[in-house]
């Protein structure tokens, strides 16, 4: 008797240590989805233009999702170019992010030495600042007479001007990477951390260089740690739509996330903002996959 209530009590171990996310999980993310989707396939009021939640599936109506999708492509596909400006921006931003985070992270880890925690403090200080006070200090270098022009054109001897506020898509893709480079340069730290100092120096044992030490042991260590830290940064900058309204605020840059935001604010369109959402979630399986895929990697390499 006393074995049999060891044994359930063993096996309900697992599960009562998993309740608080799984309740976390239920409440915080598939509660909202489902409001997203009674939104989106519910209906509006004819006279507030206020929408109208459906919270049975069987009465739900396709036609606001079925009107964005008809508008992606072709004639009258005015929502297209957004969708893939955001893409375009995403991918060339997380590069970018990826490009400058790697090595600041790998040299936080492996030789910042006794000011390792300095480093790090000023890592996380971005996050202590408000986003909105960073990208009003980028607006203000930004400006026709800011530092940036003065630097460019050195105090004024050259002709040069930029006008960096007006719609240009370099200004904002540069925006997206100050604003969530913090977000990688976390996690690469933390992987980096991780990978046994032994281990490189047995590479070095047998004969391998730094160049190729990195490429044979250090780069597939820390592989994990690069499709999380995109994930943690891509996800993000899929719903971005602030750093466009204040470094631009030009239907020419306009991402997924402006649709998203412009719709809610119109009366009637709500249920297309739940379809931008859906549509950008479908889009998030993709890196969420690759995450879980290299977990088991990184499981199966320890095992």
């Amino acid at each position: 008797m006393p074995d049999t209530t060891a044994r359930a009590g063993r096996r309900l171990l697992w599960p009562m240590l998993a309740l608080p996310g799984t309740v976390w999980l239920v409440v915080l993310f598939v509660a909202p989805v489902y409001v997203v989707l009674a939104v989106l396939f519910g209906g509006v009021d004819p006279i507030l233009r206020q929408p109208v939640p459906v919270w049975n599936p069987v009465h739900w109506d396709v036609s606001q999702f079925d009107y964005v999708l008809e508008h992606i492509v072709g004639t009258d596909g005015f929502f297209g170019p957004a969708l893939v400006r955001t893409a375009v921006y995403v991918l060339v931003a997380s590069v970018l992010c990826l490009l400058v985070a790697y090595p600041v992270a790998y040299y936080t880890a492996r030789f910042a030495g006794r000011y390792r925690g300095l480093l790090l403090t000023l890592l996380i200080a971005p996050f202590w600042i408000s986003y909105m006070m960073r990208m009003l200090a980028w607006i203000n270098l930004l400006q026709n007479d800011g530092l940036v022009n003065q630097v460019i054109s050195l105090g004024g001897l050259l002709p040069a001007h930029v006008n960096w506020l007006n719609g240009q898509p370099v200004t904002v893709v540069l925006g997206l990477v100050y604003g969530y480079v913090p977000y990688m340069v976390l996690p690469l730290f933390a992987g980096l951390d991780r990978i046994p100092a032994a281990v490189q120096e047995a590479a070095r044992d047998l004969g391998a260089g730094r160049v190729e030490t990195f490429r044979r042991v250090t780069w597939p260590m820390s592989r994990q740690a690069v499709v999380v830290s995109l994930l943690v940064t891509t996800l993000p900058m899929l719903g971005d739509y602030y750093t466009n309204d204040m470094l631009s605020s030009s239907p020419q840059t306009s991402m997924v996330g402006n649709l998203i935001n412009n719709s809610v604010l119109t009366p009637g369109q709500t249920g297309q903002a739940g379809a931008f959402v859906m549509l950008v979630l479908l889009v998030s399986v993709l890196p969420m996959l690759l995450y879980v895929r290299a977990s088991r990697t990184g499981e199966e390499v320890e095992s």
